[in-house]
């Protein structure tokens, strides 16, 4: 189900379709904090149509990827009944609900690593590491890595650190989620014509957060023995932005010089039908 085709449906007026505003959702203003969050990292753009894309699998083995610890997990079988919309639900009131829920656990996930997700640790926020392709076709792994960088009110690239990164993306979507006007809890307020979309880029930068996590702290999860949770949340969350057209490919994997970790793990999970 698109929830993006069911939006005029769900609003009353029949055929319509959303209109996706061409600025970004705004960040709430506050001290020290840029007043943009549109983080993107450098390689995004897509491959031009009719380009075959590859993505390879990294030459130094991620724990998350392997066995045990990708089949981790408190569900068995698929995701795809957790996220389907039940009966006589409007389809935003159950896309709120989620988001709200998908945002308080996400945000309890990194409390746990918190102490270890400083400056030190992580002075960017990484997602994944770069690889660059030589002839011929050999993989090399490179120093760089797959970093998002913050939009600031200059309209200018910034790295931050990724606690910072993550603190200004919980900022801004709590905001959100207490405004009204965008998420309205009260009986009679109307979900406004461009709540898709907001949902849309919600979706991105949490999903960034779990990007960060798993490839930064995933020995962290280890540690404390979470990692079926985690999995099951990721798995969820991945699951909810399929059935409701919330996820982007292109975010998800990257790009096929930049990819991204948790791309790799969600090839691996679509492959054994736990999203189906």
């Amino acid at each position: 189900m698109s929830f993006f085709n069911t939006l005029g449906r769900s609003m009353g007026r029949k055929g319509s379709t959303p209109t996706t505003p061409t600025a970004e959702a705004s960040q709430p203003q506050r001290k020290d904090t840029p007043r943009n969050q549109t983080g993107h990292h450098a390689s995004t753009q897509g491959p031009s149509r009719g380009e075959l894309v590859t993505y390879a699998q990294p030459t130094q083995p991620k724990l998350f990827l392997e066995r045990p610890f990708v089949d981790a997990s408190l569900v068995k079988g698929s995701f795809k009944t957790l996220v389907a919309l039940p009966k006589y639900l409007d389809v935003m009131e159950w896309v709120a609900f989620n988001m709200f829920d998908f945002y308080n656990n996400i945000n309890t996930f990194y409390e746990a690593i918190l102490e270890r997700c400083d400056h030190k640790n992580c002075p960017t926020m990484t997602a994944g590491d770069q690889y660059a392709t030589s002839p011929p076709c050999l993989l090399i792994l490179t120093s760089a890595r797959l970093v998002y960088t913050w939009i600031d009110s200059n309209n200018k690239h910034v790295k931050l650190p990724a606690a910072t990164y993550i603190d200004y993306v919980f900022t801004w979507i709590q905001a959100l989620l207490q405004d009204q006007s965008i998420f309205p809890t009260k009986a009679g307020l109307p979900f406004p014509p461009t709540f898709p979309a907001t949902c849309k880029h919600m979706y991105r930068q949490l999903l960034r957060v779990f990007a960060h996590m798993y490839q930064a702290h995933f020995q962290d999860i280890l540690h404390l023995r979470i990692e079926p949770h985690l999995n099951s949340l990721f798995a969820h969350y991945l699951a909810f932005g399929l059935e409701f057209d919330v996820l982007d490919k292109k975010e998800l994997r990257g790009s096929p010089s930049n990819p991204t970790g948790i791309g790799f793990l969600y090839e691996m999970w679509k492959e054994s039908g736990r999203l189906d």
